[in-house]
């Protein structure tokens, strides 16, 4: 059996920068997991000494903050402040554009809608820099905007890793409705190109493999997308969760990741299924 990686996948710039940023802060603490990888984040803890903390009040007063890729809330960046830590701001910069963009289009008037997951971290950071909250709005479908009230002018942004075409529906449901309508596209760059070429891939792949942190949004993405061209599409996050049987019979196995996998991970996944068809042939 043959094993092709896409053309695109893995650690995308803000998830490198961000591990970088922590690797040279040995012994702090990120607020928050730094990104959606639990076995990358075990390795910093074991080879740096960086800590999570999940709330505020599990960081001491003498912590150097590490703010985690997806942002925070911007009242919580406030009280780490007043508190008079040592931050050091790891928010990818593409999440840092949707959080202006909210900002200054809030002090313009304008309302808000953000496409995205009203539960993920980014969002909840996003949605933050609105001036006027009440008139600002997240949304995973069109149908919900009907039920607003919204101004008559409207800016609306995406949540980074979010698919294109889902976005414009939201766009589009704007545009028969309201008068002004100010659009951001923020969707990652990296999203674009790993998810095309994932989707390239699938279409002749016998089986895909995709690996990545199951709380990871763009993971599920890509996932969601390959199981359109590949029905035997599997989600994983290291080589322990592979299972023989995907692989009886199957010629190419196409293998993606998430832009919060390390390559390291990558080559388990491919080092255990080498073994896996190892022990196939040899069993005959």
């Amino acid at each position: 059996m043959q094993i092709e990686l896409a053309s695109s996948y893995g650690f995308c710039f803000g998830v490198k920068r961000a591990i970088e940023i922590a690797e040279d802060h040995r012994g702090s603490v990120t607020y928050g997991p730094l990104i959606h990888n639990k076995d990358e984040i075990n390795r910093l803890k074991q080879g740096f000494n960086i800590d999570i903390a999940r709330d505020l009040d599990e960081i001491q007063t003498t912590d150097a903050v590490v703010i985690r890729t997806h942002g925070i809330p911007k009242e919580e960046l406030a009280i780490l402040h007043a508190q008079e830590h040592k931050i050091i701001d790891a928010t990818c910069p593409y999440v840092t554009t949707p959080q202006n963009i909210v900002k200054k289009m809030s002090e313009e008037g304008y309302s808000i809608v953000i496409f995205g997951d009203k539960d993920h971290p980014e969002i909840k950071g996003v949605v933050s820099y609105a001036e006027d909250l009440s008139h600002a709005f997240i949304v995973l479908e069109a149908k919900e905007l009907e039920a607003l009230p919204l101004k008559g002018k409207v800016a609306v942004v995406s949540q980074t890793t979010k698919k294109p075409e889902d976005f414009a529906k939201i766009v589009i449901a704007l545009m028969s409705t309201r008068k002004e309508i100010r659009v951001f596209n923020t969707i990652c760059t990296a999203t674009f190109e790993n998810q095309d070429a994932a989707s390239e891939l699938a279409k002749k792949a016998d089986v895909m493999i995709v690996i990545g942190g199951k709380h990871s949004s763009n993971t599920k993405q890509l996932h969601s997308i390959c199981l359109r061209d590949c029905t035997d599409s599997y989600l994983i996050e290291n080589e322990t969760e592979l299972t023989a049987s995907w692989f009886k019979d199957k010629k190419l196995c196409g293998i993606s990741a998430g832009a919060s996998t390390p390559d390291w991970i990558v080559q388990n996944v491919i080092n255990g299924i080498q073994e896996i068809k190892k022990i196939e042939i040899q069993n005959g």
